[in-house]
């Protein structure tokens, strides 16, 4: 048995970034494990800590060791498997061990147990026949059917004897002590989705899908475990082919993790799974109880789970038999953290299935520029589905300029050709999806006098106008009246930039009065079940028109939706980020492959002010082929990922001069070191103001490093962070690492 063990300790300071030796107490010894939360003396204090290792070697004076105080009470055991990806996201991403501990633990501590009590018959049928009837003789009519509903049916739950029933708790002490009964208590698990009802519909794949699930599972037969790119029209058909290689890895004695992008696509995800692994199935995700994730995180360590859902956090669900792991949608920039470490779900999930011996599906109908940029070199293998299921036509696109729309004396956000197919599809009872990238009643404020833009005073950034008549920053919530006049020229032209959904739902309503109309965004679905409603009610037709941001048109099917109008389609299109052409492709490809899923076409209207830009006319095309072509050769033009690697190091502070001075020294640092010929094929580009230079009082800096070697960047990031960790200059300074950034700081 280990003598001693190897403590992270609970504080994410760089400094402090190192395991720190400490005697396991006789007691513990044998007891204690790898992965274990404990308390222990540091300093004048003591602390939580987690073991990441057990040894017999002293590694430290003697007589400065201390002792293990205790096991912490609530907390949640890390695998040991768990562990080593910490360290592996550690090494790779930047932060702490400790950062990167908490992030693969997605419950912090136990919480209480649910229990149920049920009601159990001791006696044999028979037995409890003759029993009825003496108690039907004697007239006791509560004991009478107490029994008469116990015959038969083996456990009931205590609640549905006295609810439903109505029987008297006295009625069924009576019987457990003349043994004919029991009352045992069970865990009851909480549900995170709670009752479905399971229809075994016969599923029968076609041609292209059984190709992709033989290919896949010639290997798995074989003993190969690759990374797989599944490359499927919108509407081909990708979940049932995720389904049917799950169910032949669970045949196996295998588990398996699907991760989607959007909380929104849980209800309907899990839903399918539902049909074909019933209560096998459960979901992790932010908006439920911390009861319920605690309960679906035990289920899953107990083995009483074979599939888990979920948005980034599910994949580091505590499963030992791990076979599959699944990526929907893995284009999706919500698989990269914006929290320390900044890992990226993709990169995580084939790191974490190399260790567990599994797969990796990465599913999408418009892939990633570096996931299909990876499967033309044959890092991963590319399957492709060519067409729709039953081979249903994509939707028709026309593309709409807005420029002209305007000429024309149209000032509505609606163009002419939209409206005229709303009023087609209203009359012929179908449905339609409007579809905008923007949030609120408006995106910001500005006067048409003299273009100034009222900002937040902490976070640098536009405060956006509410319903209310506030204006509200969205970094820090500061929240300031709407100005009548201009502070700055004294105009009264200052309004704001009308391009919200709400403000959407009022022009829709005022143009179309008996349409039936619902709005999904993030200010609708605040609530545990909003997302739940809104797609449930749209789904049952009970609304005609959809409207709503990017999260109704990743991965939903509607039948009944026959067209869908893409408002403002470039409003995304020139923002300061390399990656913009990309995500408006995505966007806009995703949002046409909503229309036409059901047996009648559908039709797209995107509206632009950019119509001959490449992303919005090989989206209309629905060519990603040529997209893909097209935006590599500017990558590789511009040494931007995939074709180079890039790093972003920020540096941050609540003193202006004290964020500038460090980012500059640091720069400095990098580009000697470039000099000197330690790092010679490393560009250094800054430091600059970050995108949003000032957050809640902390002024932002950051400096951009490129390579085409990954490894060299990762070597920058380790020599920053010793110098920085070796300097008390730095005391009151944050640096924190991005790797191929997918958004700015």
């Amino acid at each position: 048995m280990a003598e001693y063990a190897n403590i992270i300790i609970d504080i994410s300071q760089e400094k402090l970034d190192k395991a720190f030796q400490y005697r396991i107490p006789e007691q513990m010894r044998g007891a204690l494990a790898v992965g274990m939360q404990v308390e222990v003396p540091f300093g004048s204090r003591e602390m939580a800590g987690y073991v990441v290792g057990l040894t017999d070697t002293l590694e430290c004076d003697a007589a400065k060791i201390k002792e293990i105080k205790a096991v912490k009470e609530g907390g949640v055991p890390i695998e040991s498997q768990l562990i080593a990806l910490a360290g592996w996201m550690r090494e790779n991403y930047g932060g702490t061990m400790n950062h990167a501990l908490k992030t693969v633990l997605p419950i912090k501590r136990k919480e209480k147990e649910k229990k149920q009590r049920f009601v159990r018959l001791l006696l044999e049928e028979g037995q409890a026949r003759e029993q009825l009837a003496q108690f039907e003789k004697k007239r006791h009519v509560a004991r009478a059917r107490l029994l008469s509903a116990l015959i038969g049916q083996g456990a009931v739950p205590y609640r549905d004897l006295t609810g439903k029933l109505g029987v008297s708790p006295q009625a069924i002490r009576a019987l457990g002590q003349m043994g004919i009964l029991e009352v045992e208590e069970r865990r009851d698990y909480r549900s995170p989705y709670g009752k479905m009802e399971r229809t075994r519909e016969a599923v029968v794949l076609n041609e292209g899908q059984e190709e992709a699930v033989g290919r896949v599972w010639q290997d798995w037969e074989r003993g190969i475990r690759r990374t797989y790119l599944l490359h499927g029209v919108t509407g081909s058909g990708k979940t049932a082919v995720y389904i049917e290689l799950i169910d032949r890895a669970v045949r196996c004695g295998k588990q398996a993790i699907v991760l989607i992008p959007e909380i929104a696509l849980t209800y309907q995800t899990v839903r399918r799974f539902y049909q074909r692994f019933g209560d096998r199935v459960s979901i992790l995700n932010s908006k439920m109880s911390a009861g319920e994730r605690y309960d679906q995180f035990e289920r899953a360590k107990r083995g009483e789970l074979d599939v888990m859902i979920g948005p980034r956090s599910a994949l580091f669900t505590p499963f030992s038999k791990l076979g599959f792991i699944i990526l929907d949608e893995e284009h999706e920039a919500s698989y990269k953290s914006e929290t320390v470490p900044r890992y990226h779900a993709r990169e995580t999930a084939i790191e974490r299935a190399r260790m567990a011996g599994a797969s990796v599906i990465l599913g999408s109908a418009t892939p990633s520029i570096d996931s299909y940029h990876a499967a033309m070199r044959g890092e991963y293998t590319l399957l492709e589905l060519k067409k729709r299921i039953g081979e249903k036509p994509l939707p028709a696109c026309c593309v709409v300029d807005m420029r002209e729309e305007l000429r024309q004396g149209n000032r509505s956000i609606l163009s002419g050709r939209l409206q005229e197919l709303m009023e087609d599809r209203l009359s012929r009872r179908q449905q339609a999806m409007l579809f905008l990238n923007r949030r609120g009643l408006a995106g910001f404020v500005s006067c048409r006098s003299c273009g100034h833009v009222p900002k937040c005073p902490h976070c640098d950034v536009s405060l956006s106008q509410h319903g209310n008549g506030r204006l509200v920053c969205h970094y820090c919530g500061h929240e300031e009246a709407q100005p009548a006049v201009c502070p700055k020229c004294g105009s009264r032209y200052i309004s704001g930039f009308r391009a919200g959904t709400q403000k959407i739902e009022e022009i829709v309503k005022k143009r179309f009065p008996a349409a039936r109309v619902l709005r999904m965004d993030f200010d609708t679905t605040r609530k545990k079940d909003g997302y739940e409603q809104i797609l449930s009610a749209f789904s049952n037709q009970e609304a005609d028109i959809l409207i709503g941001t990017q999260m109704i048109v990743k991965g939903h099917d509607f039948p009944n939706v026959t067209l869908v109008g893409v408002l403002a389609a470039d409003l995304s299109l020139h923002v300061s980020d390399f990656h913009a052409a990309e995500r408006t492709f995505q966007l806009l490809t995703q949002a046409a492959g909503r229309a036409g899923r059901g047996k009648l076409p559908g039709e797209v209207v995107i509206q632009t002010y950019s119509p001959d830009h490449y992303a919005v006319e090989l989206a209309r095309r629905q060519d990603y082929r040529a997209f893909y072509e097209t935006e590599a050769a500017y990558r590789k033009m511009m040494h931007y990922p995939p074709c180079g690697h890039m790093m972003v190091m920020l540096v941050a502070s609540r003193d202006e001069m004290t964020a500038a001075l460090s980012a500059e020294l640091l720069a400095k640092k990098a580009r000697r070191a470039k000099e000197e010929g330690r790092a010679p094929g490393v560009s250094v580009i800054g430091p600059a103001n970050a995108a949003v230079a000032k957050v809640k009082d902390v002024y932002k800096k950051v400096v951009y490093f490129k390579d085409e070697r990954y490894g060299e960047l990762v070597r920058v990031k380790d020599a920053v962070e010793q110098f920085v960790s070796s300097h008390r200059e730095f005391s009151n300074v944050t640096v924190q690492f991005d790797f191929d950034p997918m958004a700015g700081f």
